[in-house]
């Protein structure tokens, strides 16, 4: 697993929100400069967290964006698995993202990869945004 830039700059934005009055709404301009996320990527990150109900949305003067649930229940693996896929290292040992690959033909290795990402998955998924802020 490696983070792309999608995904930290939307662990950034989310732990942003998380430290603002749950009630407002923040201007992705205001998230865009504390975090030194470029506008539009944002705008992007941010569209997509709201296809996923991680955040929502309010327009005009005083709108922004806002957290849909409180940081302490949106894990890492969550957000991760949302921009960059699978948290596993090979397609054949994703819980989510299964595909056939070749390393399926030895099975003692493919275990090892399996256990790479049990680890790997039950670490994110016990981490919350709240936990990281």
């Amino acid at each position: 697993m490696k983070l792309t830039a999608r995904s930290e700059y939307a662990l950034l934005a989310l732990i942003h929100l998380c430290r603002q009055d749950p009630e407002v709404y923040v201007s992705v301009d205001a998230i865009a400069r504390a975090q030194s996320i470029p506008v539009k990527y944002l705008e992007q990150i941010l569209l997509a967290m709201k296809r996923a109900r991680l955040v929502r949305s309010a327009k005009g003067q005083h709108g922004g964006y806002q957290l849909v649930n409180p940081a302490d229940q949106i894990t890492l693996a969550e957000v991760i698995r949302l921009f960059d896929g699978p948290l596993a290292s090979t397609a054949s040992t994703s819980e989510y993202f299964y595909a056939p690959t070749p390393i399926e033909r030895e099975r003692r290795l493919h275990g090892f990869f399996r256990e790479i990402r049990d680890t790997v998955a039950r670490r994110m998924e016990s981490v919350t945004i709240a936990d990281v802020q």
